[in-house]
């Protein structure tokens, strides 16, 4: 099962103590992923397709105890591709008032097309209708792999209303038009964290906090290593012009040209071609800092330059 199936599957099997949070999580649930029929003379029906099976369960006994409503589940599998299971939950609610206390329909008997605030009043109401949110159009990426969570909602007032329930509880979310639809989403691994935090989703927390750290840590090794890796191939890329240079010098005037500190230091250069300047300055008589051996090999430079800018005024 995946991460998000699995944080799912845990969300899915918790169960909130007060009526007003199973109504707020069973709205968000219907709201999120439900179809609304109507067959006449108030004859409603909702549907909801979900291929988990805790969710279908959870939203048929959430109907048959919170709205006292009929309700039944179709398992239907699909015959192509991977042949995954999936099951349709159907909702009857017995009249209008069942439709605006899910949010359905507004005070005026039309269509909701945001959240109804009266399903989120209290801290705890807005918890279990981002559980439902989540539960029912919601998922998270794996963390080892990249750090994003979404909600899929249908209508851009939806969408809207998800962003401001989330930034209200201190989540960072956004907002991206995806084909006929609209993706609330978090990108931030923290606030992630949070969300699961406080949906519930303690075990998928645990999971995603190992995760998260295990691929900090790599992150700064590959870090270090590169680092070291850089820093190496700038010690051996100096080392090798600091020798052209002081064989230059020998072709062309000799050591025995230099002073005695620098012609000193370019025999001990051209004797320890993988030395360090620390271990270099370690090795002379008397032992000089590695600012000091730095300081040497840069005046040898300079006097390589000199004597190839001789060379070509005297060619030309």
């Amino acid at each position: 099962m995946s991460f998000s199936g699995t944080a799912k599957d845990e969300l899915a099997r918790l169960r909130e103590e007060k009526p007003c949070c199973r109504l707020a999580e069973m709205a968000a649930l219907i709201r999120m992923d439900g179809v609304l029929q109507f067959g006449g003379r108030e004859n409603w029906a909702v549907q909801i397709v979900t291929e988990n099976a805790a969710v279908a369960r959870k939203l048929f006994n959430l109907a048959r105890t919170e709205l006292e409503c009929p309700a039944d589940v179709t398992i239907r599998r699909k015959m192509q591709l991977r042949k995954n299971i999936s099951y349709l939950v159907r909702v009857y609610p017995r009249n209008r008032n069942d439709l605006r206390r899910l949010g359905i329909l507004n005070g005026e008997g039309a269509l909701q097309t945001g959240i109804d605030r009266a399903l989120i009043r209290s801290r705890c109401d807005k918890k279990a209708y981002l559980r439902g949110a989540f539960l029912a159009g919601g998922s998270v990426n794996n963390p080892e792999r990249d750090y994003h969570l979404e909600i899929t909602a249908g209508n851009m007032a939806l969408a809207k209303d998800l962003q401001a329930l989330l930034r209200g509880l201190r989540l960072k979310a956004k907002i991206s038009p995806r084909k006929n639809a609209y993706v609330v989403y978090i990108k931030e691994s923290e606030h992630i964290f949070d969300f699961l935090a406080l949906v519930g989703a303690h075990q998928a927390l645990f999971a995603f906090e190992d995760a998260r750290i295990l691929k900090e840590m790599r992150n700064q090794v590959n870090r270090l290593t590169n680092c070291e890796t850089a820093n190496l191939d700038k010690t051996v890329s100096a080392a090798v012009r600091q020798a052209e240079n002081i064989r230059y010098i020998a072709s062309r005037a000799g050591l025995a040209s230099l002073p005695p500190g620098l012609r000193e230091i370019a025999e001990l250069r051209l004797a320890q071609p993988d030395c360090t300047l620390k271990e270099l300055g370690e090795m002379l008589t008397p032992p000089v800092g590695k600012s000091g051996v730095n300081h040497r090999l840069r005046r040898i430079e300079e006097i390589a330059e000199d004597i190839r800018g001789d060379v070509q005024y005297f060619t030309h």
